[in-house]
Protein backbone atom coordinates (compact mmCIF):
# COMPACT_ATOMS: atom_id res chain seq x y z
CA UNK A 1 0.00 0.00 0.00
CA UNK A 2 1.48 3.43 -1.03
CA UNK A 3 2.14 5.77 1.89
CA UNK A 4 2.39 9.61 1.70
CA UNK A 5 5.34 11.35 3.10
CA UNK A 6 4.62 15.17 3.26
CA UNK A 7 7.55 17.50 4.69
CA UNK A 8 6.28 20.28 6.77
CA UNK A 9 8.62 23.05 6.26
CA UNK A 10 9.50 25.27 8.60
CA UNK A 11 7.97 28.78 8.49
CA UNK A 12 9.97 31.88 8.43
CA UNK A 13 8.37 35.86 8.51
CA UNK A 14 11.09 37.35 7.09
CA UNK A 15 9.34 40.71 7.69
CA UNK A 16 6.04 41.42 10.16
CA UNK A 17 4.15 44.38 10.18
CA UNK A 18 0.94 44.18 12.89
CA UNK A 19 -1.25 46.71 10.73
CA UNK A 20 -4.72 46.97 13.20
CA UNK A 21 -6.55 44.39 15.53
CA UNK A 22 -10.36 43.58 14.91
CA UNK A 23 -13.38 43.98 17.43
CA UNK A 24 -13.39 40.29 17.60
CA UNK A 25 -9.43 40.70 18.94
CA UNK A 26 -7.24 38.91 15.97
CA UNK A 27 -4.89 40.93 14.35
CA UNK A 28 -4.42 42.61 10.89
CA UNK A 29 -0.91 41.33 9.27
CA UNK A 30 1.48 41.84 6.47
CA UNK A 31 4.09 39.43 6.50
CA UNK A 32 6.32 38.05 3.55
CA UNK A 33 6.74 34.26 4.61
CA UNK A 34 9.20 31.84 3.08
CA UNK A 35 9.61 28.37 3.91
CA UNK A 36 13.20 27.10 4.88
CA UNK A 37 14.65 22.92 4.25
CA UNK A 38 14.41 22.28 8.56
CA UNK A 39 11.09 20.37 8.67
CA UNK A 40 9.26 17.60 10.27
CA UNK A 41 7.66 15.05 8.40
CA UNK A 42 4.29 13.48 8.17
CA UNK A 43 3.94 10.34 6.71
CA UNK A 44 0.14 8.68 5.78
CA UNK A 45 -1.13 5.47 4.69
CA UNK A 46 -4.72 3.73 4.88
CA UNK A 47 -5.21 1.36 7.58
CA UNK A 48 -8.45 -0.25 9.28
CA UNK A 49 -8.43 2.41 12.05
CA UNK A 50 -7.15 6.05 13.00
CA UNK A 51 -3.62 5.84 14.79
CA UNK A 52 -1.14 8.74 15.23
CA UNK A 53 2.22 8.05 15.95
CA UNK A 54 4.81 10.28 17.38
CA UNK A 55 8.39 10.18 16.78
CA UNK A 56 11.44 12.68 16.66
CA UNK A 57 13.23 14.67 19.49
CA UNK A 58 10.92 17.33 20.21
CA UNK A 59 7.86 14.66 19.91
CA UNK A 60 7.92 13.97 24.40
CA UNK A 61 5.84 17.37 24.60
CA UNK A 62 3.12 16.00 22.16
CA UNK A 63 3.33 12.39 23.46
CA UNK A 64 2.17 13.83 27.08
CA UNK A 65 -0.72 15.34 25.25
CA UNK A 66 -4.42 14.24 24.10
CA UNK A 67 -3.92 12.86 21.06
CA UNK A 68 -7.46 14.93 20.00
CA UNK A 69 -6.04 18.15 20.61
CA UNK A 70 -3.20 17.67 18.33
CA UNK A 71 -3.43 19.35 15.20
CA UNK A 72 -2.83 16.72 13.03
CA UNK A 73 -5.88 14.47 14.46
CA UNK A 74 -8.07 17.39 14.07
CA UNK A 75 -6.85 17.98 10.19
CA UNK A 76 -7.60 14.31 9.53
CA UNK A 77 -10.84 14.28 11.59
CA UNK A 78 -12.13 17.06 10.15
CA UNK A 79 -11.25 16.60 6.69
CA UNK A 80 -12.60 13.04 6.58
CA UNK A 81 -16.19 14.14 8.08
CA UNK A 82 -16.25 17.35 5.30
CA UNK A 83 -15.20 14.71 2.61
CA UNK A 84 -18.19 11.97 3.79
CA UNK A 85 -15.12 9.39 4.43
CA UNK A 86 -13.87 7.73 7.39
CA UNK A 87 -10.49 8.88 9.21
CA UNK A 88 -8.90 5.17 8.54
CA UNK A 89 -5.23 6.11 8.70
CA UNK A 90 -2.43 6.11 10.18
CA UNK A 91 0.04 9.10 10.39
CA UNK A 92 3.20 9.02 11.80
CA UNK A 93 4.79 12.31 12.91
CA UNK A 94 8.60 13.03 13.34
CA UNK A 95 8.90 15.94 15.49
CA UNK A 96 12.23 17.49 14.45
CA UNK A 97 11.18 21.58 14.98
CA UNK A 98 10.58 22.66 18.53
CA UNK A 99 7.21 23.66 19.85
CA UNK A 100 5.68 26.69 19.61
CA UNK A 101 8.67 28.76 18.53
CA UNK A 102 7.23 31.17 15.99
CA UNK A 103 8.34 29.07 12.75
CA UNK A 104 4.77 27.29 12.52
CA UNK A 105 5.76 23.36 13.12
CA UNK A 106 2.19 22.93 14.77
CA UNK A 107 0.68 24.92 11.92
CA UNK A 108 2.84 23.22 9.23
CA UNK A 109 2.25 19.47 10.30
CA UNK A 110 -1.44 20.03 9.83
CA UNK A 111 -1.00 21.37 6.32
CA UNK A 112 1.42 18.76 5.53
CA UNK A 113 -1.14 15.91 6.74
CA UNK A 114 -3.78 17.78 4.39
CA UNK A 115 -1.34 17.94 1.62
CA UNK A 116 -1.04 13.96 2.15
CA UNK A 117 -4.41 13.42 2.64
CA UNK A 118 -5.48 15.28 -0.31
CA UNK A 119 -2.85 12.52 -2.10
CA UNK A 120 -4.10 9.71 -0.69
CA UNK A 121 -7.57 10.46 -1.26
CA UNK A 122 -7.00 11.63 -4.50
CA UNK A 123 -8.50 15.43 -3.80
CA UNK A 124 -7.77 18.46 -5.25
CA UNK A 125 -5.93 21.00 -3.10
CA UNK A 126 -7.42 23.44 -3.72
CA UNK A 127 -11.31 21.81 -2.51
CA UNK A 128 -13.49 23.99 -0.70
CA UNK A 129 -13.25 21.70 2.47
CA UNK A 130 -9.44 22.04 2.38
CA UNK A 131 -9.63 25.57 1.95
CA UNK A 132 -11.79 26.37 5.06
CA UNK A 133 -10.48 23.70 6.98
CA UNK A 134 -6.75 25.13 6.62
CA UNK A 135 -8.16 29.02 7.57
CA UNK A 136 -9.99 27.44 11.06
CA UNK A 137 -7.18 25.43 11.91
CA UNK A 138 -4.79 28.37 12.44
CA UNK A 139 -3.90 31.29 10.93
CA UNK A 140 -0.46 29.83 9.60
CA UNK A 141 -2.29 26.54 8.22
CA UNK A 142 -3.37 28.15 4.46
CA UNK A 143 0.44 29.68 3.66
CA UNK A 144 1.70 26.19 5.16
CA UNK A 145 -0.40 24.20 2.63
CA UNK A 146 0.92 26.03 -0.13
CA UNK A 147 4.49 26.40 0.95
CA UNK A 148 5.41 28.77 -1.49
CA UNK A 149 7.25 31.99 -0.68
CA UNK A 150 4.00 34.44 -0.26
CA UNK A 151 2.57 37.70 1.01
CA UNK A 152 0.23 36.79 4.39
CA UNK A 153 -2.00 39.36 4.89
CA UNK A 154 -5.55 40.05 7.20
CA UNK A 155 -5.71 36.92 9.82
CA UNK A 156 -3.62 34.88 7.57
CA UNK A 157 -6.32 33.92 5.00
CA UNK A 158 -5.38 36.45 2.09
CA UNK A 159 -2.12 35.19 0.83
CA UNK A 160 -0.50 36.32 -2.89
CA UNK A 161 2.65 35.72 -4.08
CA UNK A 162 5.50 36.93 -3.86
CA UNK A 163 8.85 37.55 -5.89
CA UNK A 164 11.24 34.64 -5.57
CA UNK A 165 13.91 34.80 -3.33
CA UNK A 166 17.36 34.21 -4.66
CA UNK A 167 19.32 30.65 -5.37
CA UNK A 168 21.57 29.94 -2.65
CA UNK A 169 20.07 31.88 0.13
CA UNK A 170 20.91 30.66 2.94
CA UNK A 171 20.02 30.78 7.19
CA UNK A 172 20.73 29.24 10.37
CA UNK A 173 17.51 29.22 13.12
CA UNK A 174 18.12 29.07 16.72
CA UNK A 175 15.80 28.72 19.20
CA UNK A 176 16.55 29.29 23.18
CA UNK A 177 14.50 26.31 24.66
CA UNK A 178 11.48 29.17 25.23
CA UNK A 179 8.10 27.94 24.05
CA UNK A 180 6.08 31.59 23.47
CA UNK A 181 2.07 31.13 23.17
CA UNK A 182 1.12 33.58 20.70
CA UNK A 183 -1.51 35.09 22.26
CA UNK A 184 0.34 36.21 25.15
CA UNK A 185 2.99 37.99 22.67
CA UNK A 186 0.06 39.79 20.83
CA UNK A 187 -1.46 40.68 24.45
CA UNK A 188 2.32 42.36 25.11
CA UNK A 189 2.57 44.56 21.93
CA UNK A 190 2.40 48.50 22.98
CA UNK A 191 1.89 51.23 20.62
CA UNK A 192 1.11 52.22 17.61
CA UNK A 193 0.41 49.95 14.36
CA UNK A 194 2.54 49.54 11.75
CA UNK A 195 1.89 50.00 7.26
CA UNK A 196 2.16 47.45 4.83
CA UNK A 197 5.99 47.09 3.55
CA UNK A 198 5.66 44.75 0.57
CA UNK A 199 8.33 44.51 -1.75
CA UNK A 200 7.49 45.32 -5.78
CA UNK A 201 10.53 43.92 -6.93
CA UNK A 202 12.87 40.69 -7.34
CA UNK A 203 15.81 40.24 -5.46
CA UNK A 204 19.28 39.81 -7.82
CA UNK A 205 21.05 37.87 -4.56
CA UNK A 206 21.22 37.84 -1.01
CA UNK A 207 23.01 40.92 -0.40
CA UNK A 208 19.77 42.77 -2.00
CA UNK A 209 17.10 40.93 -0.19
CA UNK A 210 18.69 41.27 3.55
CA UNK A 211 19.04 45.29 2.42
CA UNK A 212 15.44 45.41 1.57
CA UNK A 213 14.66 43.85 4.53
CA UNK A 214 15.79 46.12 6.99
CA UNK A 215 14.79 49.08 4.91
CA UNK A 216 11.64 49.93 7.33
CA UNK A 217 11.24 46.46 7.77
CA UNK A 218 10.96 44.62 10.78
CA UNK A 219 8.94 42.23 13.06
CA UNK A 220 6.66 43.66 15.35
CA UNK A 221 6.42 41.31 17.64
CA UNK A 222 9.97 41.53 18.21
CA UNK A 223 9.81 43.54 21.44
CA UNK A 224 6.76 42.01 23.19
CA UNK A 225 8.72 38.88 23.03
CA UNK A 226 11.74 40.23 24.19
CA UNK A 227 9.77 41.51 27.38
CA UNK A 228 8.32 38.02 27.43
CA UNK A 229 11.82 35.98 27.07
CA UNK A 230 14.51 38.22 27.20
CA UNK A 231 17.08 35.65 26.65
CA UNK A 232 15.88 36.46 23.05
CA UNK A 233 18.30 39.38 22.55
CA UNK A 234 21.38 37.02 23.65
CA UNK A 235 20.14 35.04 20.39
CA UNK A 236 19.85 37.88 17.86
CA UNK A 237 23.27 39.40 19.58
CA UNK A 238 24.25 35.99 19.05
CA UNK A 239 23.53 35.54 15.19
CA UNK A 240 24.53 39.18 14.53
CA UNK A 241 28.09 38.34 15.93
CA UNK A 242 29.18 35.29 13.67
CA UNK A 243 30.92 35.98 10.48
CA UNK A 244 28.83 36.62 7.12
CA UNK A 245 25.31 37.38 9.00
CA UNK A 246 23.78 40.11 6.68
CA UNK A 247 20.70 40.13 8.54
CA UNK A 248 19.26 38.98 12.06
CA UNK A 249 15.74 38.45 13.01
CA UNK A 250 12.70 36.55 15.28
CA UNK A 251 10.19 34.76 13.25
CA UNK A 252 6.60 34.72 14.06
CA UNK A 253 5.77 35.07 17.85
CA UNK A 254 9.13 33.68 18.50
CA UNK A 255 11.62 32.38 20.18
CA UNK A 256 12.93 31.27 17.38
CA UNK A 257 15.05 33.45 15.45
CA UNK A 258 16.89 33.32 12.26
CA UNK A 259 20.38 34.90 10.35
CA UNK A 260 20.29 35.31 6.76
CA UNK A 261 24.09 34.74 5.72
CA UNK A 262 26.06 35.38 2.45
CA UNK A 263 26.47 31.66 1.80
CA UNK A 264 26.07 28.01 2.76
CA UNK A 265 29.96 27.77 4.23
CA UNK A 266 28.92 31.41 6.60
CA UNK A 267 25.69 29.29 7.51
CA UNK A 268 27.61 26.00 8.53
CA UNK A 269 30.24 27.74 10.41
CA UNK A 270 27.53 30.07 12.21
CA UNK A 271 25.64 26.98 13.23
CA UNK A 272 28.75 25.29 14.62
CA UNK A 273 29.74 28.43 16.36
CA UNK A 274 26.64 28.80 17.95
CA UNK A 275 26.03 25.35 18.28
CA UNK A 276 29.10 24.58 20.36
CA UNK A 277 29.06 27.77 22.45
CA UNK A 278 25.49 27.19 23.11
CA UNK A 279 24.53 23.40 23.74
CA UNK A 280 20.82 23.63 25.24
CA UNK A 281 19.94 25.70 22.16
CA UNK A 282 18.23 24.08 19.00
CA UNK A 283 20.41 25.36 16.04
CA UNK A 284 20.01 24.44 12.90
CA UNK A 285 21.35 25.50 9.14
CA UNK A 286 18.94 25.69 6.61
CA UNK A 287 18.33 26.71 3.22
CA UNK A 288 15.21 29.14 2.03
CA UNK A 289 13.05 27.45 -0.62
CA UNK A 290 10.62 29.41 -2.67
CA UNK A 291 7.94 26.37 -3.40
CA UNK A 292 7.95 23.32 -1.41
CA UNK A 293 4.39 21.82 -3.07
CA UNK A 294 6.06 19.22 -5.58
CA UNK A 295 4.67 15.65 -6.12
CA UNK A 296 7.39 13.05 -6.73
CA UNK A 297 6.78 9.00 -7.33
CA UNK A 298 9.93 7.10 -5.59
CA UNK A 299 10.33 3.69 -4.97
CA UNK A 300 6.75 2.95 -4.07
CA UNK A 301 6.50 6.24 -1.59
CA UNK A 302 4.58 9.21 -2.71
CA UNK A 303 7.29 11.97 -1.91
CA UNK A 304 5.97 15.78 -1.33
CA UNK A 305 9.36 17.42 -1.41
CA UNK A 306 11.18 20.36 -2.54
CA UNK A 307 14.05 20.07 -5.39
Amino acid sequence: MTAIRAYAAAKLNLYLHVLGRREDGYHLLDSLVAFASAHDLVEVESTPYFSLQLHGPHSLPLLMEDTESNLVTKAVFRLAEALGRKPHVTVKLTKNLPLASGIGGGSADAAATLRALCALWDVPLDHPAVTELAAKLGADVPVCVGSRTSYFAGTGTELSPAPDLPEDCWVVLVNPGVSMPTPAVFGAREGAFSEPARLTTSFTDVRELAALLKDGRRNDLTAPAVRLSPVITQVLAALDSTAGCLLSRMSGSGATCFGLYVDFDHAVAAAELIGGIRPGWWVQPAALLNDLSGLELLEGVTLLDWP
